[in-house]
């Protein structure tokens, strides 16, 4: 009997996908495409919120793989109870590398550069000049060193920056120089003009990014995040942007989606895009070639790329 396969973008519009499992299209819709307890494989929604991820989870008896299509996935382990031992959970690690390091060098430029007061300023047919703060010479600290920050560090390099500072869970030395582990964030962190925060969310992130870590930070420095919103204690950095002390652009915020009235919307020197940094025109051939690619792995019993953890291990 085979075995069905849930997928977010229509089976007929993806080329190479194997033969042998039934493929069945749910973007999140309240009908379920089939029996939840027939699905072998649970190819996540994108761009739902966790409600709708989580929904057929409990139903799906017979599951063996949950596939996001983020490279986060802790929308999904925080509701591993529902899921049946056994499963192999697999984030989409190089999906997002394009399209989110793209965006954390748009947000790092703008916000430097002061395009969102000229915007402004255009707004009001406003003609009015300023020197602002260039990305060159300045030092970038990436915090999460992994697909996405390598990805970031890409793009860094036609802009002449003065010093790139990697820093990650674990210390280690790659082609481009050292990463320095977590432990020594504290020695580095001052030494930055720009951080930009790439780290997953984990219990050791959240909050990660609070009042000590941003007293820290140089004078006049840029917060830009990329990861998730609550690596950021969201009061502390309103109390730093308030006070003129630091700037943010921020891609992902604590609460999100951001409510009207949220002192963050009019704080000064904070530039905000809604959770923009994968879907982009990058995001579809590379999900795409990542979803055949890890089902011919599957129904060719060959090992899963991107595993994150199997449930009740």
């Amino acid at each position: 009997m085979s075995e069905d396969v849930w997928l977010p973008i229509p089976p007929e519009e993806i080329k190479g996908l194997p033969e042998g499992p039934d493929y069945l299209f749910w973007d999140g819709g309240q009908e379920f495409p089939g029996d939840p307890a027939k699905c072998a494989v649970y190819v996540v929604p994108y761009m739902r919120r966790e409600p709708v991820k989580v929904r057929p989870l409990e139903a799906m008896t017979g599951l063996r793989v949950v596939q996001t299509l983020t490279a986060g996935v802790d929308d999904i382990t925080a509701n591993l109870s529902l899921i049946v031992p056994g499963v192999q959970l697999c984030n989409a690690r190089g999906v997002h590398d394009t399209s989110t390091a793209e965006l954390a060098l748009t947000l790092t430029l703008a916000s430097l550069r002061g395009i969102p007061g000229f915007v402004r300023a255009q707004d009001e047919e406003r003609w009015q000049g300023e020197f602002r703060p260039a990305l060159a010479d300045r030092n970038v600290l990436i915090l999460g060193y992994g697909a996405i920050g390598s990805a970031v560090e890409d793009r860094l390099a036609p802009f002449e920056v003065g010093r790139v500072i990697r820093v990650a869970r674990s210390g280690r030395t790659t082609a481009r120089g050292v990463v320095h582990p977590l432990t020594e964030l504290p020695q580095v962190l001052p030494e930055a003009d720009v951080v930009i925060l790439a780290t997953p969310l984990t219990d050791e992130t959240r909050g990660l990014v609070d009042a000590a870590f941003l007293a820290r930070m140089k004078d006049g420095a840029l917060l830009v995040n990329i990861a998730r919103g609550p690596v950021v204690d969201t009061d502390a950095l309103l109390s730093e942007v308030e006070s003129g002390r630091l700037t943010a652009a921020l891609d992902v915020t604590d609460p999100e989606p951001l409510p009207p009235g949220h002192p963050l919307w009019q704080a000064p020197g904070v530039l905000i895009t809604p959770h923009v940094g994968g879907p982009s025109s990058a995001f579809r051939p590379r999900a795409e070639r990542l979803l055949v690619d890890q089902l011919t792995r599957f129904v060719n019993h060959e090992p899963l790329r991107h595993v994150v953890l199997t449930t009740g291990a």
